[in-house]
């Protein structure tokens, strides 16, 4: 028979086609290459006291992928064998547990092997995995005759009585029951894919268990505590009901007020918050002056019974009106000097004169002893300084003399511990020389005529003031004290 150039041509690339595809067929799907010689596979023996429904050519799993199958499945002395043939490229832990399942109702058994640890080495060609490391799907027809069994002795009545409690307890509820299936088979996929770790922690869990066990004790207490707990709230049932039905009208009503309060509340906040960081800053006085005063009170107290009972006509304290004038002195040392007092007649109010001014006499002195010099320190415990900058820093308190006179700047524009003053007894260097001594300002004094009521100020002009004397008499000293009226 003749056969042109294109029917050879096209026989020739048939065949090709042919050859390959069953060449594709015999190697990827039949895998005659691992059935005939095992090339990329090794096998492992799989002791099982019984076969479980397995049979040859069942899919072998790991972590839930294929990785092998079933190669032969044959007697043994003492059960069945199963061999194993698995991929070459697939690393599995020797330390392994094997599982036959069922993929379906109707049968169609697998073999899942689960980890037990990733540490140990790899399963090889000719291991065998003893039977104390399988595990049997339970036998069908065991578990259809239980159930037979089970539904029989129910009695037909009270079956049909829980079939119809059963479709109005879960009746309408498929979606609800959907979602539960969904998430718990969600849930399981996630443990399988998180395998590994979820065996670490049953592992190490022996410390967290034992943990539980030895505080045994506190976790009863605990227990016992909130019983109590629950015990007062069921037997307060009514008032705590009361509670919850009236609470939600109060805090409206609060919410209201605090809706009126809205203008002014933030205000009185804002100075509040001052309030505190000051109450904060003098914690330790505020304290102390909580302490001191019950005493005080109680001593108050006492002073009120000196007469009580007795035969007084009044009542109240015993006063003593000792007249101790003058005693001790005022203190000038620190204050302007004395040519810049205001007399007391003077009532218009000029600026402030610049520095501080106080007692600088020593903080031992008998003169102002309750005075700025002497309050404490309540950043420095044990420290004593008029002011707050001498109390931050390093500076000692230097008083400027310890007498009676004043001493400080004749012109009174520097008024503080700025003035140079070596403290009382403490020499002066040698070699240094002596402090300048300021020059003090003249005293303005001025001849005064009572008969004329004339005098001739500092400034050279006259003046006249006849209210000082009456018939060329002084007046009496209540007029010297008081301005004449208008």
């Amino acid at each position: 028979m003749y056969l042109n150039k294109r029917v050879r041509r096209q026989l020739a690339f048939f065949s090709v086609v042919s050859v390959a595809a069953v060449g594709v067929m015999a190697i990827g799907y039949l895998d005659l290459p691992n059935m005939w010689f095992g090339a990329g596979h090794y096998r492992i023996t799989l002791n099982l006291p019984a076969s479980g429904g397995l049979y040859r050519n069942g899919n072998v799993t790991y972590r839930g992928v294929e990785v092998g199958r079933v190669d032969d499945v044959r007697l043994s002395p003492t059960g069945v064998d199963a061999v194993l043939s698995l991929k070459s490229d697939t690393r599995i832990p020797a330390d392994v547990v094997a599982q036959v399942h069922s993929q379906t109702a109707v049968g169609e058994q697998f073999v899942e092997l689960v980890p037990r640890s990733g540490s140990v080495p790899s399963l090889k060609n000719g291991d065998v995995i003893p039977e104390d490391r399988n595990t049997l799907p339970p036998d069908i027809n065991a578990i259809l005759t239980a159930t037979n069994r089970g539904l029989q002795a129910i009695p037909h009545d009270d079956l049909k009585t829980a079939i119809d409690e059963s479709y109005t307890a879960v009746g309408g509820l498929g979606p609800e029951i959907s979602r539960i299936v969904n998430g718990t088979t969600t849930l399981a996929a996630d443990a399988r894919h998180n395998l590994d770790a979820l065996t670490t922690v049953i592992d190490q869990s022996k410390p967290i268990l034992d943990s539980q066990t030895d505080t045994s004790g506190s976790i009863q207490n605990w227990a016992a505590n909130l019983a109590d707990i629950t015990g007062q709230l069921k037997t307060q049932d009514q008032a705590l009901n009361g509670v919850l039905d009236k609470g939600p009208a109060a805090l409206d009503e609060g919410r209201q007020l605090l809706d009126r309060f809205k203008p002014s509340l933030p205000v009185m906040l804002a100075n509040l918050v001052s309030l505190e960081q000051v109450a904060v800053t003098y914690q330790p006085a505020l304290e102390q002056l909580l302490v001191l005063l019950p005493p005080d009170v109680e001593m108050l107290q006492g002073s009120q019974l000196a007469n009580r009972d007795t035969k007084q006509d009044y009542k109240g304290l015993y006063l003593s009106f000792n007249l101790n004038a003058n005693l001790p002195p005022p203190c000038t040392t620190g204050y302007l000097p004395p040519q810049q007092v205001r007399p007391p007649s003077e009532v218009d109010y000029p600026d402030r004169p610049e520095g501080d001014m106080y007692c600088r006499v020593p903080q031992d002195s008998q003169l102002d002893v309750r005075g700025a010099r002497n309050l404490p320190c309540l950043t420095r415990p044990g420290k004593r300084a008029p002011t707050v900058k001498m109390c931050e820093s390093d500076e000692e308190y230097i008083p400027l003399n310890d007498g009676y006179n004043w001493k400080g700047d004749p012109n009174a524009t520097l008024s503080g511990q700025s003035v140079p003053q070596l403290p009382p007894g403490t020499p002066a260097p040698a070699g240094a020389p002596a402090a300048p001594q300021p020059t003090p300002a003249p005293l303005a004094a001025a001849h005064y005529d009572p008969a004329t009521g004339t005098y001739t100020g500092p400034d050279g002009r006259q003046y006249t003031q006849t209210d000082l004397s009456e018939n060329g008499k002084p007046k009496a000293w209540q007029d010297l004290l008081s301005p004449p009226a208008p």
